[in-house]
């Protein structure tokens, strides 16, 4: 799970007519990777460092500060300037949504022409909370699949998992999934691990994830995983999470793949989940049956009727690892979700329908 994957996306390259060339221009999916509020940021920022390509990166916050230590090839957008005079929400989320209803033109600039859109951020906070639903909404306005990506607070952020557990729920009425990494699992999983290097943990999954499924969508792999597949996987409003998992030698798949069931970034099971995109990464040696055993194991506790896709690409320098990512759909039994549903009438979006 420590492992990074570096991957260079090239462009695709080869001769054609004119009108082969316009064909194939017009089929291009443009990606765009937006992160809200501090967290979110500092995700984005994570992610273009260890490598992820193939997406548009762009940081959106209140506080203008905080832009300062963001990455140059990044995009910066400043919303809520004349609300919050550029220093920040203050924790409210409130504010953070009326900054993004603020600026909506700059954000809709943002996801102008996106095929799919990944958001990130913090939940809990003021900017991220509140502007990420914003977003959502606008992307989703433009056609684009929206997969949110959000972290969960500890537990003992008391305050800050009551404006997450809404933030949430007001989220899911408008992307096409919602992915939970939840930071109490990070204490569970290297509970001994430097603050700093257990957030870069959990933006390595997020990358990995993000990195498998950009380059599988848009370079040729050996099997490849397409925009209709995530469309149809992801685009049932339901919440899900990321499990990584790795292994070398003779039992590399069966490592991979038990490492993916217990390496969970939120605390629910496999079982009845009801879709996953599988993405494989392994060295010149792997091969179609260690992928497909691979997928067998992870998917074997859900629900029979679920819809998997799985993808696999050759890396350089994997030799004998496989390394498996998976994203999975329309979880239940989740504490965070389970809480939600206990709770929806007395919250501010208890209308939503959630999952039970």
């Amino acid at each position: 799970m420590t492992d990074m994957v570096h991957d260079v996306f090239g462009s695709r390259q080869g001769s054609s007519t004119a009108a082969d060339g316009e064909e194939f221009s017009s089929t291009q999916i443009k990606i765009v990777t937006a992160g809200f509020g501090g967290a979110g940021c500092n995700i984005v920022n994570r992610l273009l460092k260890v490598g992820v390509k193939g997406t548009e990166f762009v940081a959106v916050n209140t506080d203008a500060q905080h832009f300062k230590i963001i990455d140059e090839r990044i995009k910066k957008v400043l919303i809520g300037r004349t609300l919050t005079k550029g220093l920040g929400a203050g924790g409210d989320p409130a504010m953070g949504e009326k900054a993004a209803e603020v600026d909506r033109q700059s954000l809709e600039g943002v996801f102008a022409d996106t095929q799919l859109v990944f958001l990130c951020c913090g939940m809990g906070g003021g900017t991220g909370t509140g502007a990420i639903t914003v977003a959502a909404k606008i992307a989703k306005e433009q056609g684009a699949i929206v997969v949110a990506m959000v972290t969960y607070p500890f537990d003992l952020e008391r305050v800050r998992k009551v404006k997450a557990e809404e933030g949430i729920q007001k989220l899911r009425k408008f992307a096409d999934s919602v992915i939970i990494l939840d930071n109490n699992r990070l204490v569970k999983l290297v509970p001994n691990l430097p603050m700093n290097d257990a957030f870069a943990l959990a933006d390595e999954v997020l990358a990995k994830a993000i990195g498998g499924l950009v380059w599988t969508i848009t370079q040729p792999s050996l099997i490849n995983i397409d925009f209709a597949d995530v469309r149809a996987i992801m685009g049932n409003g339901g919440v899900g999470f990321i499990a990584v998992g790795s292994g070398r030698g003779a039992n590399k798949v069966d490592a991979a793949a038990e490492g993916v069931l217990k390496n969970k970034l939120l605390d629910v099971d496999f079982e009845g989940a009801d879709g996953a995109i599988i993405h494989i990464s392994g060295g010149a040696s792997m091969t179609i049956g260690d992928a497909i055993r691979s997928g067998e194991i992870i998917t074997e506790r859900m629900d029979p009727n679920s819809n998997v896709k799985w993808g696999a690409r050759l890396m350089p320098g994997y030799e004998d690892q496989i390394e498996i990512v998976a994203i999975v759909c329309g979880v239940k039994g989740s504490s965070i979700v389970g809480h939600l549903d206990t709770e929806r009438k007395s919250l501010p979006y208890g209308d939503l329908e959630m999952v039970g």
